[in-house]
């Protein structure tokens, strides 16, 4: 699988030689010898990619450099590289989301594993980001009245129920049900209440009456 590599470490020799054998195995490599110069240059999302990032470097560490990103949104997978491995840092930060945690001397084939795998799953996150954004633009296509129906009938409202709360007929509602299928383009309830949870209207809408 192809995609960019991001190398974030101080030492300059190391930069050199991993560079090389990424790019001999057909990536793409960006280096950056501190958290900062790569926060300078943050690299797009929208490209395939990963960090490979060391523990100990001047300024941010990079652990600190982990929570920084995630602050930011960042969908960037991280693979930390290390000489300075130990129990609690490994568990801290695969804990915030690290894809792998290796130490050197790594061989090319555990590092080239731990890479494709991390380049997969941004691949699978970009998926479900792309996926999400088109139902968040359809949720904003639909009418006000149009909203208040799906907000009810996604909490299992039934028709009638819907229609003594918004003071209208059964068959408006009907009405209103069928555009709300038809404008976010699914065929049964659940695949209806199944978007909802996940873009989280559930969340939002507690939000609103607490």
């Amino acid at each position: 699988m192809s995609g960019r590599v991001h190398v974030v470490d101080d030492d300059a020799s190391f930069r050199i030689a991993i560079e090389r054998r990424l790019k001999k195995a057909g990536y793409e490599v960006m280096t950056y010898p501190s958290a900062q110069h790569f926060l300078d240059r943050m690299p797009s999302e929208s490209e395939l990619g990963c960090i490979l990032l060391d523990v100990r470097i001047p300024g941010l560490s990079g652990p600190e450099l982990q929570c920084r990103l995630s602050e930011l949104g960042s969908t960037l997978p991280i693979v930390f590289l290390t000489g300075h491995a130990d129990i609690p840092t490994t568990v801290r930060t695969i804990k915030a989301g690290a894809e792998d945690f290796l130490t050197k001397p790594v061989s090319s084939d555990e590092l080239l594993r731990a890479i494709e795998r991390a380049i997969a799953h941004h691949e699978a996150r970009r998926g479900l980001k792309s996926k999400l954004d088109m139902v968040r633009t359809h949720i904003a296509a639909l009418t006000p009245r149009e909203r208040e129906v799906f907000e009810l009938v996604v909490r299992g409202k039934a028709n009638k129920q819907i229609a003594n709360a918004l003071g209208c007929t059964e068959r408006t509602i009907k009405a209103h049900r069928h555009r709300v299928m038809e404008k976010m383009q699914v065929q049964s309830l659940a695949e209806l209440v199944s978007l909802a949870e996940r873009v989280g209207v559930f969340a939002s809408a507690t939000r609103q009456t607490v």
